[in-house]
């Protein structure tokens, strides 16, 4: 969007001239195709409603199957996956695709959980990542990423034929998997010829390898970059792919001090757009496209903790009405970002984010349904359920008796069905307005009242064929309807205590026959129509016979139709707090889910008895037909956590005494530099990836002969955001020094200045120590090579009095993970290690003997400077048939920052996993959940914390215990992740 408009002109006319698509032969008949409104599936249109998922954010394996199976059971038909090279590929020509890197696995679960599948390959993803997905081992070519220069191309070629290949043997075309679209890039937003190369490449690539399935490219905002070629709109640029995607992310968001900022009102992307450029009109021959779209935001080193600010703003509300904008407007298929956020762990995060990536969303990250997956799974039960929405037209304009109400009145032109979208005017407006609607409908011109409380929106049906009955209008929304062998079940919903009227059509008078409720009839013999009339209150139940199909229809307010789950098309349960999976055999019907406790069960079900998760459960037949459990279901067992005691330390930065051997480190002197930063003449290259150290920590050791001049000290460096650095002069602390955290852009990289002790002054050889914790490296969002600027120290000065700079050769030597690219664990993989002393000696796996440690005492009482390890054991017993979310906390979680200084950070390692890291002093994270698999639920657990600071006051460890995020009865079978407790460390 920050693009120039004259720039696209001449852009435009140089990507025309590129090669055309190669041609790979495809299924007789694909499975997925589109028009220019509707996306295909089996030649049906079907509108697409996905939520995105990173199965790198959650490195729990079985876990995936949860988070699948919330999504499906919160409305969604499709599933959109991001896949992280780095997380792959810890070295060039390196490739890991096991264990919690199984991308056949995840695959193969959205099918098995009937869910359709997009592919986000990249190779970039930007995703908050560092470096945006790239692996560490790219920032080492000079050749420009993202673009045809071949050295970057040889590279991404090496990642898409491996990934393209698990993607390609998933595909619905060839019935062996659900992926039904593929895409080739992200957020490519300039547009060079050397780019459109690029993207014919990758396109070209994807297809010959074997990739079927229609290609898209997601654009940074509705720009017009990389449109299909059969784009004839005028400003756009070309790209070779058959589909045009683009992101969005409006509305009211959080500032990082939680104080909401007010957005414009949903954007109208597609039938009622205006312009030429943007949204579906910039593709017009290809179906509206929205491949990322605002279900919350990202949080930043500093903040107050702005996700319970985010799930809120980009939660009930919001999504009734920006979402509901899009289906109006004929959008055929959203997702939004994200679904489920998880875990930035390790290091993972680039540079603006910390450890947790909770988005806000749906599910967060202790895997808990908020409130806005109730109110998604409403929205996408209809969107999936009512298969008219997936080709949608203009209707006849409506009238409304209040100006500041809009309506949006479309139709399906092959069935006539049509859709009212009412909102606000504008959308985000708010107010209580009630109103009355004329409409020509397809049964007849209609008056109606209906009314808006706040932030609300609505989605009304009239004209459509309700299973076996004829819906006139409603005023009430549907959420799903079935049909029950030959009868028919239909679940509408209103605002609390609103009226409510629904009309349907008979060809004669029929028998109504209120079960429960308050709900009046009247029958008008001249139009055949039976208006209802109601107020939502509780749960009302009404049978009406007399039609093709008895019909029992179920009218409840908003809360009370959220206890609803439709698991299969033909069974509708009530009351649970998750239902997973129903299975019919028999005349049984199995059902599989999570209770919180004292919930009801009401089945909907041509089956006589019913099982909830292996157990019988005794029912009676209600009036309404359904089967109900005599007794509500049980909750989870209790659970006790223990508290942590037993801790052991260690002193963890034996780099800092002089006498330390660095006799195995390198020599820092002639590493490859391709940083955006390079060190001035006559400095060796000091950036920690030239020696293949691309994550977390590293150590330096400079020798120096002493000098009477040696006064000061300049250090510049990279550690992007909220980084740090230590310096250490002869085995004692000369200063730390932090990044800012520069909200909402973070500052990566500064210049830490310190005077010298006398020390330094004095003749022969002096050793300076200097820690550099690397949080992350930049994304490429403009392709601008941004991801290269350099990590670890950039260069070092040492000055007179006065500031005046002279040559001290200092001799250096670099350290940082153990092995560099070559990973001594590679189960855990990149992502889990720096270069701290103890992680170099695995004091942070299971297995390490610590006896030789020193007892200690948690909130620990004289802080340290540099670092010290705790470490302790503890036992965990979780009920057997109980799912929890477990996580670590330090000090009180109201407190965002430490007061006082209160400058340390944790790196908190649970057997082995770099599960997070605590910065007291910038916040705001104080809690990390860990995920079972890798803690053990039922057993023993480790727990290691590599604490950091200054040794000021206030920088000693806080307490540390356990809580509980999340526990229910129920979830899924979860084993224990794979991984080394110990490691074969050489001595250094």
């Amino acid at each position: 969007m920050r693009r120039l408009a004259p720039l696209l002109v001449g852009v435009a006319a140089l990507l025309g001239a590129t090669a055309a698509p190669a041609q790979v032969a495809n299924p007789a008949k694909p499975r997925v195709a589109f028009d220019e409104r509707s996306f295909i599936i089996d030649g049906k249109p079907t509108l697409i409603w996905s939520s995105e998922f990173h199965p790198f954010r959650l490195p729990s394996p079985d876990l995936w199957r949860d988070i699948l199976q919330k999504m499906k059971a919160s409305g969604f038909n499709a599933v959109a996956l991001y896949f992280d090279w780095g997380y792959h590929s810890p070295k060039q020509g390196v490739y890991d695709f096991t264990g919690i890197r199984d991308m056949d696995r995840v695959l193969d679960m959205a099918k098995e959980e009937g869910l359709y599948v997009i592919t986000r390959a990249g190779p970039y993803v930007n995703a908050e990542l560092s470096r945006g997905g790239f692996p560490g081992w790219l920032v080492n070519q000079r050749g420009r990423a993202r673009s045809d220069d071949p050295e970057y191309m040889a590279a991404a070629d090496e990642w898409l034929t491996r990934i393209n290949a698990i993607i390609a043997r998933h595909q619905l075309n060839d019935g062996r998997g659900t992926v039904i679209l593929h895409q080739i890039e992200n957020e490519l937003a300039m547009t060079t010829p050397s780019q459109g190369r690029y993207m014919q490449h990758l396109y070209d690539k994807a297809r010959a390898d074997g990739i079927t399935v229609p290609i898209f490219h997601n654009d940074q905002g509705r720009n017009g970059y990389w449109v299909p070629k059969s784009s004839t709109v005028p400003l756009t640029v070309p790209g070779p792919q058959e589909l045009y995607a683009f992101d969005g992310y409006p509305g009211a968001t959080c500032t990082v001090h939680n104080k909401v900022t007010k957005g414009a009102p949903a954007p109208d992307w597609g039938l009622y757009g205006e312009g030429a450029r943007g949204g579906a009109s910039a593709s017009p021959k290809t179906p509206g496209f929205i491949a990322e779209f605002g279900g919350g935001w990202f949080d930043y080193w500093g903040s107050n903790g702005m996700y319970p600010c985010n799930a809120i703003q980009r939660g009930v509300g919001y999504q009734r009405v920006f979402y509901g904008t899009n289906i109006a407007n004929g959008i055929a298929a959203q997702s939004f970002y994200m679904g489920y956020g998880g875990t930035s762990w390790g290091w993972l995060p680039a540079p603006v984010v910390y450890t947790s990536y909770d988005y806000g969303s749906a599910i967060s990250e202790a895997r808990v349904l908020r409130d806005k997956a109730l109110e998604l799974k409403q929205l996408g039960q209809f969107a999936t359920g009512v298969a008219d929405l997936a080709k949608l037209v203009k209707a006849s304009p409506v009238t409304v008796s209040a100006a500041d109400v809009q309506v949006y009145h479309d139709r399906n032109p092959d069935t006539d069905a049509r859709l009212l979208f009412v909102a606000h005017k504008p959308s985000t407006a708010g107010g209580d307005k009630i109103f009355t609607i004329t409409a020509d409908l397809p049964d007849g011109r209609y008056s109606f009242a209906s009314e808006l409380h706040g932030l609300d929106a609505k989605l009304l049906l009239a004209g459509y064929d309700l299973e076996r009955q004829r819906l006139v209008y409603s005023t009430s929304e549907l959420q799903t309807s079935l049909r029950r062998g030959a009868e028919d079940i239909a679940l509408l919903y209103g605002r609390p205590s609103e009226k409510g009227e629904t009309v349907l059509r008979f060809a004669a008078a029929p028998k109504v026959t209120v079960l429960e409720g308050d709900v009046a009839s009247a029958w008008d013999a001249g139009k055949r129509d039976l208006k209802l009339t109601y107020a939502h209150n509780g749960l009302a139940r009404v049978r009406i016979e007399g039609g093709k199909a008895p019909l029992t229809l179920l009218i409840g307010e908003v809360k009370e139709a959220q206890r609803f789950f439709r698991p299969d098309p033909a069974t509708l349960v009530r009351g649970p707090n998750l239902v997973r999976h129903a299975t019919l055999s028999g005349g049984t019907l199995a059902l599989t889910g999570d209770t919180a406790g004292g919930e009801p069960l009401e089945v909907w079900t041509s089956a006589d008895r019913v099982r909830w998760n292996g157990q019988s459960i005794a029912t009676t037949r209600s009036g309404s037909g359904s089967l109900a459990a005599r007794t509500a279901l049980a909750g989870p067992r209790a659970l006790t956590l223990p508290e942590l005691t037993g801790w052991k330390s260690a002193p963890g930065s034996p780099e800092t005494d002089p006498r330390f051997d660095d006799s195995a480190w390198a020599v820092a002197s002639g590493g490859r530099n391709a940083s955006t930063i390079r060190p001035p003449t006559g400095q060796p290259s000091l950036s920690m990836d030239g020696y293949g150290f691309h994550d977390g920590d590293v150590w330096y050791r400079g020798r120096f002969t002493g000098s009477p001049e040696a006064k000061t000290i300049a250090l510049h460096y990279g550690a992007g955001g909220a980084g740090m650095l230590q310096l250490w002069l002869d085995g004692k602390l000369v200063g730390q020094h932090e990044l800012p955290t520069g909200l909402p852009r973070p500052i990566t990289t500064g210049v830490a200045e310190f005077a010298l002790p006398e020390a330094a002054s004095a003749p022969g050889e002096h050793v300076l120590s200097v820690m550099v914790r690397n949080n992350g490296h930049n994304w490429d969002l403009d392709s601008d090579e941004f991801h290269k600027e350099a990590r670890g120290l950039i260069s070092v000065s040492i000055a007179k009095p006065g500031g005046i700079s002279f040559a001290v050769p200092v001799a250096w030597k670099i350290q940082g993970k153990q092995g560099g690219e070559d990973l001594p664990d590679p189960m855990r993989g990149p992502a889990n290690n720096g270069g701290q002393y103890g992680e170099r000696m695995g004091w942070h796996l299971p297995g390490f003997n610590d006896t030789g440690w020193t007892a200690a005492t948690v909130p620990a009482q004289t802080p340290v400077p540099g670092t010290i390890w705790y470490r302790t054991r503890f036992d965990l017993t979780v009920p057997k048939g109980d799912d929890a979310t477990i996580g670590v906390q330090f000090g009180d979680p109201a407190t965002p920052r430490s007061p006082g200084p209160g400058r340390y950070r944790v790196l908190v390692f649970v057997n082995g996993w770099q599960m997070g890291q605590f910065a007291a002093n910038v916040g705001p994270q104080r809690t990390f959940p860990v995920p079972e698999g890798i803690l053990n639920h039922r057993g023993r657990n480790t727990l290691a914390l590599a604490v950091t600071g200054d040794g000021a006051p206030g920088a000693a460890l806080e307490p540390v215990k356990l809580v509980t995020l999340h526990h229910v009865r129920g979830g899924v079978s979860v084993g224990t992740v794979a991984a080394p407790t110990t490691l074969s460390t050489p001595k250094e």
